[in-house]
């Protein structure tokens, strides 16, 4: 069976395509990530694995090339499994193994990888490729396409697109259409008939046309947002920033800026009260803010778009009289005070994920309807089948005001991008949501006050001593740690804290978060203090940030 991988033209493919020596790289949440020069080698080896993984699962997969909210001169690589979702984790090992095989094992290593996973080595396989608007991104997708070409796959290669729009092709290619039209047309047509719709349910109580400002991160989400804007013309205007006609990709802007940095990215201009928003180089975060009249700047993260959507989608199931099971998950990251708006003023249960897109995704399919989003403003929402079907139902069925509201859910349903994190779906969800409700942005800003939070890195010799439990909000080791925590929480009034191992470099991360600023700065230090202590801290030890 074997002799149907001609492992000599992968070898001789492969010689054009040579790993440096000495590169390790791991296979992460966000796929492989590093400096563009040194990922040849991976995007022809990652072309190679797509075609394996198609073959076994016999379906279309995606290879997005991207370093999403990266500086510019990054690159990265991620495969799409069958619906859209991310890379199963054992296939995430074969990743792994495959990049860091030194020239001559890489034919073993294909070898071994296709004994292990069973594949059907005859089997057609299809692999679609998307990039970023990267300098690097259009030779390393070239790369890619070699390796899909080395063993016999069929490659369709679409160009510029963001990352959920090619998670998106991917699904419609494998749901025989079910999910929408597998191209970028299709993904235009599917939101913004699911969105003109809403507008026009929000429009009777003499709604104006909406205006919203939108960075761009100078990358990939300006071209396409270009490209839908036609669609939705008559219900809302898009002003673009950074759309990449001057400025570098992510510098000094995007949603990772805004977010990490609490100020409005360059060359936003923003009037009082306007609403903007800001995606990443990649388009698949989002986050929201405004300055109010006193030149203030208001951030809207993750945790306030999951909180306008779980309660808007909570309160329509109320008006159709459906009991539905409807929870939000979110990280440890997630501010105490969303958590607590959410259980306890508007009763929809919450549940904590480890940190990862894929941890919180994976958890949110156990839901009928299940809202996820990290703080960092990625996150959509999932719907099961049998309620996309029983919703369409009931908006034929039911009368009046009932009706009314399993129409405006049923058009939620499709403005969602269910297979992955999306910058324009989530964008479109939010202005239908403020439109039918009549909100403005300070009213949705005013659902809950974040509590003051402090972010710190502690560097170790080893990030391993750290071992964690309880999706991570917890300390198992080193020995003393968790109750040297709990003894500093203590201190300080509606506070908690918890550390864990950075997924990328030898820091430990803390965060704390307590009734007012300085309590939570104080917190802060105190645990970063009792990591460097208990966790074989290096360097400096750390000093107060107040």
């Amino acid at each position: 069976n074997l002799i149907a991988m001609d492992l000599g033209a992968v070898t001789k493919q492969s010689a054009l395509h040579a790993k440096p020596s000495g590169l390790v790289l791991q296979y992460g949440t966000a796929g492989f990530r590093t400096k563009a020069q040194h990922l040849d080698h991976v995007m022809f080896r990652m072309g190679l694995l797509a075609v394996l993984r198609s073959k076994q699962t016999r379906s279309t997969i995606g290879v997005m090339v991207t370093a999403s909210h990266n500086p510019e001169e990054d690159n990265g690589v991620k495969l799409v499994d069958p619906l859209g979702e991310m890379l199963a984790p054992s296939w995430e090992e074969h990743a792994t193994r495959l990049a860091n095989a030194e020239d001559q094992d890489l034919p073993g290593v294909l070898e071994s990888i296709s004994v292990e996973e069973a594949v059907p080595l005859r089997q057609d396989a299809i692999v679609v490729i998307g990039r970023d608007t990267r300098p690097s991104s259009e030779k390393l997708s070239q790369s890619v396409r070699d390796g899909v070409a080395a063993l016999g796959g069929q490659v369709h290669d679409l160009g510029l697109l963001t990352t959920p729009q090619l998670h998106y092709v991917v699904c419609c290619q494998n749901t025989g259409g079910r999910y929408g039209k597998a191209t970028t047309e299709g993904y235009y047509q599917k939101l913004s008939r699911a969105f003109l719709e809403l507008a026009k349910q929000a429009s009777c109580g003499g709604d104006e046309h909406r205006t919203i400002k939108v960075d761009c991160a100078n990358g990939v989400g300006a071209l396409k947002l270009r490209e839908l804007e036609p669609h939705l013309a008559q219900a809302l205007s898009l002003q673009l920033v950074n759309d990449g006609t001057k400025g570098k990709l992510n510098h000094l802007c995007g949603a990772d800026f805004v977010k990490s940095h609490q100020q409005p990215p360059q060359g936003m201009e923003m009037k009082s009260s306007e609403r903007c928003c800001s995606f990443d180089g990649d388009a698949d975060r989002i986050v929201y803010y405004y300055c109010d009249a006193g030149g203030r700047f208001h951030l809207i993260d993750g945790d306030k778009i999951a909180t306008l959507i779980g309660t808007f989608l909570q309160e329509l199931l109320l008006e159709i009289g459906e009991s539905l099971n409807l929870g939000v998950v979110q990280t440890a990251y997630a501010n105490g005070s969303s958590t607590r708006y959410l259980e306890e003023v508007m009763k929809v249960p919450v549940y904590c994920a480890k940190t990862g897109v894929k941890h919180l995704h994976h958890k949110a399919q156990e839901f009928d309807i299940g809202v996820y989003f990290e703080a960092n403003g990625h996150g959509t929402v999932l719907f099961s089948t049998s309620v996309e079907t029983k919703i369409k139902q009931l908006a034929e069925e039911l009368e009046d005001e009932k009706r009314k509201a399993a129409k405006i859910l049923g058009n939620m349903i499709d403005l969602f991008n269910q297979a992955a994190g999306d910058a324009i779906s989530d964008m479109l969800v939010v202005e239908a949501i403020l439109a039918l409700k009549g909100w403005t942005v300070q009213q949705w800003d005013a659902l809950y006050t974040d509590l003051p939070n402090r972010q710190l890195k502690v560097k170790v010799a080893d990030r391993r001593v750290i071992s964690t439990t309880d999706a991570e909000t917890r300390a198992v080791t080193p020995p003393g740690l968790q109750e040297a925590i709990d003894g500093l929480v203590q201190k300080y009034r509606l506070s908690r804290a918890f550390v864990r191992p950075s997924g990328t470099e030898d820091v430990v991360r803390v965060y704390a978060e307590a009734d007012s600023q300085d309590s939570a700065d104080h917190l802060a230090h105190e645990v970063s203090l009792a990591v460097f202590q208990l966790a074989g801290g290096i360097g400096e030890r750390p000093q107060p940030c107040f």
